[in-house]
């Protein structure tokens, strides 16, 4: 019995050593993030939050216009995934409402998950409500406005779940040059339909379930 409560407590202690571990090295890619980073293999999807995710509020004194793109705040979660999108500065995305407050994403599907249905997700707001949406250049980081932005379907990249997105470019001949390497065809934002939304969340959410 001795041996058997022995080892139970260092398999516990070896647990939560693992799991502390993880949370250090997560955090890690949030110090390190780049516009070069890729969420490596062993990056852990974090489940949605069981409470709403309140938008982060505009702050006056931050020397911003109320509707410009704003950095995002190191311990904003996506209010689809609950992932952290300051850690994947090129694939995140974010909306401005017309209050001023801002909702941030870890990448362009749940930016596109969310306005499709976006009670979904908790919020009382509605599409009506965005007065901006940015998403980041794929290539450089820097914050596009998304109804400009050329994305780009079914190329091999995958995003921060691990699955297929959505990389968006400023211009089509940048889209086109990705396409090249990684595959691919052009969307503009009016054409990432509720089908294109449907068939996005779908294969992420079976990658996550492997």
């Amino acid at each position: 019995m001795i041996h058997v409560v022995v080892r139970r407590r260092l398999l516990l202690a070896g647990a939560a050593g693992a799991l502390a571990a993880g949370t250090a090295l997560l955090w890690d890619y949030g110090r390190n993030a780049s516009a070069g980073f890729e969420p490596p293999a062993e990056d852990v999807c974090i489940v949605a939050p069981t409470r709403v995710t309140p938008p982060h509020a505009y702050d006056p004194a931050s020397g911003l216009a109320m509707y410009d793109a704003r950095p995002i705040p190191t311990d904003a979660r996506c209010p689809v995934c609950g992932m952290y999108p300051a850690r994947f500065p090129r694939w995140a995305a974010q909306i401005i409402f017309t209050d001023g407050a801002a909702h941030f994403f870890d990448s362009p599907v749940d930016l596109f998950m969310f306005l499709d249905k976006p009670a979904s997700f908790g919020t009382e707001r509605s599409t009506a409500d965005a007065a901006a949406i940015y998403v980041a250049d794929f290539r450089s980081g820097a914050w596009l406005a998304a109804r400009e932005a050329v994305f780009v379907r079914d190329s091999r990249a995958r995003g921060p779940m691990r699955g297929p997105d959505l990389p968006a470019f400023a211009d089509e001949s940048a889209a086109r040059a990705f396409i090249s390497e990684q595959g691919g065809r052009v969307l503009h934002f009016d054409q990432v339909d509720a089908s294109v939304v449907a068939g996005l969340r779908d294969a992420n959410h079976a990658q996550h379930m492997h």
